[in-house]
């Protein structure tokens, strides 16, 4: 970044874009050496920062950002101190990019430079939604509806318009992303891990008078399912494991190994830690 000089200019043409290639003079430096003005481009892209108008000069060993051109005439404020610049909005003094010092000369990044030949250097936030995230990210219409009516004191007259989608709303609305099935089964062996849940009491008692039912929903290996009736759920496990489990087990000539289910209060209790413990099964719950 200088001050001193009154063009745009480099000395690397790869790094310019649209560049017109005519001899149209000399640039003069400070110790009154003079480079001759091979062409003129831009420097950037047109949908981040565009310079325009830079001057492609011979022999050029650095590439001279002119305060005057690109920052005083588009009406910005630059303050120089001993870490390096800012660039400010005149009016406001609102500081919208900083130049960092390296050794003796103030350097800006084009990069992260966020101006450009027809744009402000600063992009103003839409005061609707800044209000928005101050009062607790209510709706639109109710923000319209607190306005109209002055129920709260200091709000300025906005208009909030309710087409927008605010991002934070929506991440905090989502209760749940959708897991991707798979097409590969996780277990190796039948009875290696049993999804159970309870479900009670039903409006209809059965014929033998039960109002609940264990469902062992599936083996996660065969997918098969097995369903017990029950009058009570005091006796959900001493039937499973004093019954169906021996069954099951004696029938495959296998273990159970895992048994998942919810966090209800017939799974996961003392009794069941206990029995698990005795029979040397995992005992998980869903999230």
């Amino acid at each position: 970044m200088d001050n001193g000089c009154s063009r745009h200019t480099i000395g690397d043409k790869s790094k310019l874009t649209d560049l017109v290639l005519r001899k149209s003079g000399y640039v003069t430096c400070g110790d009154h050496n003079k480079g001759r003005i091979m062409g003129e481009g831009n420097v950037g892209n047109q949908h981040k920062t565009q310079i325009k108008n830079v001057l492609y000069v011979d022999g050029l060993k650095h590439n001279l950002l002119s305060i005057s051109q690109q920052l005083c005439d588009k009406g910005f404020k630059i303050e120089f101190n001993k870490n390096g610049c800012l660039i400010c909005e005149a009016k406001t003094g609102e500081v919208v990019h900083i130049g960092k010092r390296v050794g003796n000369v103030s350097m800006l990044n084009i990069e992260h430079a966020s101006f450009c030949e027809l744009s402000c250097l600063v992009s103003k936030i839409d005061d609707s939604w800044l209000r928005h995230c101050r009062i607790g990210r209510i709706n639109m219409h109710y923000h319209n509806h607190l306005v109209r009516k002055d129920l709260i004191f200091g709000i300025p007259k906005l208009k909030f318009e309710k087409n927008k989608l605010c991002e934070a709303c929506k991440n905090g609305k989502q209760v749940k992303n959708s897991f991707q099935s798979k097409n590969i089964v996780s277990t190796t062996k039948p009875l290696e891990l049993l999804h159970m849940d309870l479900f009670g009491p039903s409006r209809t008692m059965s014929l033998a008078s039960n109002n609940y039912g264990l469902v062992i929903f599936y083996d996660d290996y065969s997918r098969y399912t097995w369903t017990l009736f029950l009058r009570t759920t005091n006796y959900a496990f001493d039937f499973f494991f004093c019954k169906l489990a021996k069954v099951i087990q004696n029938e495959k000539g296998l273990n159970i190994f895992s048994i998942i289910s919810n966090h209800g209060g017939e799974f996961q209790n003392e009794f069941l830690e206990n029995l698990c413990e005795e029979n040397e099964i995992h005992l998980n719950f869903f999230a």
